[in-house]
């Protein structure tokens, strides 16, 4: 007779006892959640979601105080939307997800109020955030973005100038609704951004989440979208480029949770100089109720020049087997040099060809935010990067 075994193989505890007490997360949805900054313990650079990080530039962030910087916000003036100020303990507050680190749990705990954004238009609107008045001090932020059912906006969040921010995002799709979050770090070379983008989509809302990355020294914008029910969408795009010395990190985390429920997730990064750092890692986790989902992520890097590095890891975890389609890919290298020749077959300079393949391969993400204004403006931006560098 056959036994089936349902334990997990290996699941068995050992001689040093308390094992199921040091047992890791066996699964991205079980990672500790609080809003009380002592309540995790103290970071070691070991963590599954600070290991790639340089958390000891990050300690005033994690477990200092913090200024509140909610006032440093300038929202535009435009029909159908609602801009109030609540506090922490308000019911509008935690519907998109509680902090998972330190970072966003003191800023949870400190900065008193969070800016509410309600949008309720259902004609298409673009609503800009700007922040540029920041300063080098320790700051928190809470931001809550809601679409109201069946509304239709875009939301440009614009970053500059100097910072030294944690911050939550809190961003809540309701039935039907259509929004597209755009979220632009340029700021200055010695900033600090710690950001974390919580998500929740209704019944049949879509939405469009954008993270362009170019400026700041240590720039780590985490979004993570809960796919809530049924028909729910989310696409979550990234774009980056990151410089000699500079940090930028992205953890994506997509929740189908929900039958029927569709993901994208495609994040492209370029490196040049010394030191310049970049990290992606993608979490797909399609829950057991989850049934025809459709999910797809990647990862793409191109290194530019010698001493840079690129870390990707995408991760997949399937609880259902009643789904239309999931796939992950992740690719660092050099350029194609079939495009190289192409390019030089048409007159073009071995050079221009290059910094014409980078141009391409960052405006394919750069192109969804659908402002010509603003794409014109990150793509003179990259075209500054690219005459500053000598590609490899």
């Amino acid at each position: 007779m056959t036994t089936l075994q349902t334990e997990q193989h290996g699941a068995k505890a050992h001689s040093d006892g308390d094992w199921e007490n040091r047992a890791p997360v066996q699964t991205r949805s079980d990672r500790f959640k609080s809003t009380n900054v002592a309540d995790f313990p103290a970071i070691t650079g070991r963590e599954v979601n600070w290991k790639y990080t340089p958390v000891a530039e990050l300690t005033a962030l994690t477990g200092g105080e913090l200024e509140a910087g909610a006032s440093e916000s300038v929202v535009s003036d435009v029909p159908g939307v609602e801009i109030t100020s609540v506090p922490m303990d308000s019911e509008f507050v935690g519907r998109a997800g509680l902090p998972e680190d330190q970072a966003a749990a003191n800023a949870w705990g400190q900065v008193g109020t969070a800016q509410r954004i309600l949008l309720t238009s259902q004609d298409h609107q673009t609503v800009t955030i700007k922040r540029n008045a920041l300063t080098k001090s320790p700051t928190a932020a809470h931001t809550i973005i809601e679409a109201a059912p069946q509304s239709d906006t875009v939301v440009i969040l614009e970053n500059t100038g100097d910072a030294n921010l944690t911050e939550t995002v809190e961003i809540v799709v309701g039935e039907g609704a259509q929004l597209k979050v755009v979220s632009i770090q340029e700021w200055n070379d010695d900033a600090i951004h710690v950001a974390s983008h919580n998500a929740t989509v209704g019944r049949d809302g879509n939405l469009q989440h954008i993270v362009v990355s170019l400026g700041g020294k240590i720039v780590r914008v985490n979004p993570s979208i809960h796919l809530d029910a049924q028909g729910a969408n989310g696409e979550a795009y990234g774009a980056y480029f990151a410089d000699a010395g500079q940090h930028l990190e992205h953890q994506v985390y997509m929740d189908h949770n929900a039958p029927h429920t569709r993901s994208r997730v495609a994040y492209k990064g370029a490196l040049q100089g010394e030191g310049a750092r970049a990290v992606w890692i993608g979490d797909v986790l399609i829950r057991r109720v989850a049934s025809g989902t459709d999910s797809y992520e990647e990862n793409r890097n191109l290194t530019l020049t010698e001493g840079t590095r690129a870390d990707s890891i995408p991760n997949l975890e399937i609880e259902t087997g009643d789904i239309e389609g999931a796939g992950h890919a992740s690719t660092t290298g050099r350029f194609d040099e079939e495009h190289i020749f192409y390019l030089q077959s048409r007159g073009i300079s071995e050079d221009e060809a290059r910094k014409l393949v980078v141009r391409g391969f960052l405006f394919d993400v750069i192109q969804r935010i659908g402002n010509e204004q603003i794409e014109e403006r990150l793509q003179t931006a990259i075209e500054s990067e690219l005459e500053q560098s000598v590609l490899a």
